[in-house]
C-alpha cells in the first residue's frame, strides 16, 4: 500500500501542471467568455489609451503577461487579444508583442504537456513497432516542416498545435523556434485589424475577423504550408524512387 502511494505521488505532481491548466481553461470557458470582449475593449478604451500614454512600458508589460495567461490556460479571447495589441501599440511593436506573448504562452502548455502525459506517450511511442512506430520516425525525420505546418494552417486551433508536439516527444527548440515564426504571419493580420479598431468602434460596428479568410490573406498563409511541406513531399519521392 505505501510503494504503491509513494509510485503514484510523482506521476500525479507530473501531471499537476496540465490538469491546472485543463481546470482553469473550463472555469474560464464558462466565467470569462462574456468579459474578454470587443464589447469590453470598447468600453474600456478610453482609459486603456490613457493609461498607456502615461504608463507605456507598465501597459506593455500588463498587456504581454494578461496574453500569455490567456493562450497559457487556454481561455477564452486570444483573438480579441491579438487585435487589442495592433490597437494599443500599432502595427509593429503589437505584432512583436503579440508573437512573444503567444510563444510563452504556447511553450507553457507544451512544458506541461510533456512532464506528464507526453513523458509517458512518447517513450511508448518510441518503442512502438509497426506503424505506430514508423509515424513516430517520420514525425521526427520532418519535425520542423509538421509543426510549421500547424502553425500556418488556420484550421488547426492553436491548442491543438501546442497540446499534440508535446506528446509525441518534438524538440523543444523546435517547437519554440516554429511557433515564434510561425504564427508572425496571422498575428500580423489580427494587429493589422486593430489599427483600424478605433474607427470601427466609433461607426458602431464590431472589428471583421473574417479577413483571415479573404483569399489575399489566406492565399499566401496556404502558400506558406505548402512550401513548409515541399521538404516533405521531396523525401517521399526520392524515397519511393529508391524502392
Amino acid at each position: 500500500m505505501t510503494d504503491t502511494s509513494e509510485h503514484d505521488t510523482p506521476s500525479i505532481k507530473r501531471h499537476l501542471p496540465l490538469i491546472i491548466i485543463c481546470g482553469v481553461a473550463l472555469i474560464g470557458f464558462f466565467t470569462l467568455r462574456d468579459y474578454l470582449t470587443f464589447d469590453t475593449l470598447r468600453d474600456n478604451r478610453d482609459a486603456l489609451l490613457a493609461f498607456r500614454e502615461s504608463n507605456y512600458v507598465l501597459m506593455v508589460l500588463a498587456f504581454v503577461t494578461i496574453y500569455f495567461v490567456i493562450v497559457a490556460f487556454s481561455l477564452p479571447g486570444a483573438a480579441v487579444a491579438s487585435v487589442t495589441g495592433g490597437f494599443l501599440f500599432g502595427l509593429w511593436a503589437g505584432t512583436v508583442f503579440n508573437v512573444i506573448a503567444a510563444t510563452l504562452g504556447a511553450t507553457a502548455i507544451f512544458l506541461a504537456a510533456r512532464a506528464g502525459l507526453g513523458k509517458t506517450l512518447s517513450a511508448k511511442l518510441d518503442a512502438s513497432d509497426g506503424v505506430v512506430g514508423k509515424l513516430k520516425a517520420g514525425l521526427q525525420e520532418n519535425e520542423i516542416s509538421v509543426l510549421f505546418i500547424l502553425r500556418l494552417v488556420p484550421v488547426v486551433p492553436f491548442f491543438i498545435a501546442n497540446l499534440v508536439p508535446a506528446l509525441v516527444g518534438v524538440k523543444f527548440r523546435n517547437f519554440v523556434a516554429t511557433t515564434f515564426l510561425g504564427i508572425m504571419p496571422g498575428a500580423f493580420v489580427f494587429t493589422s485589424i486593430g489599427v483600424g479598431l478605433g474607427e470601427v468602434f466609433d461607426r458602431g460596428e464590431q472589428p471583421d475577423l473574417s479577413l483571415l479568410w479573404a483569399p489575399h490573406v489566406i492565399g499566401p498563409l496556404l502558400g506558406l504550408a505548402a512550401l513548409s511541406a515541399l521538404p516533405i513531399v521531396i523525401k517521399a519521392f526520392n524515397g519511393s524512387k529508391g524502392v
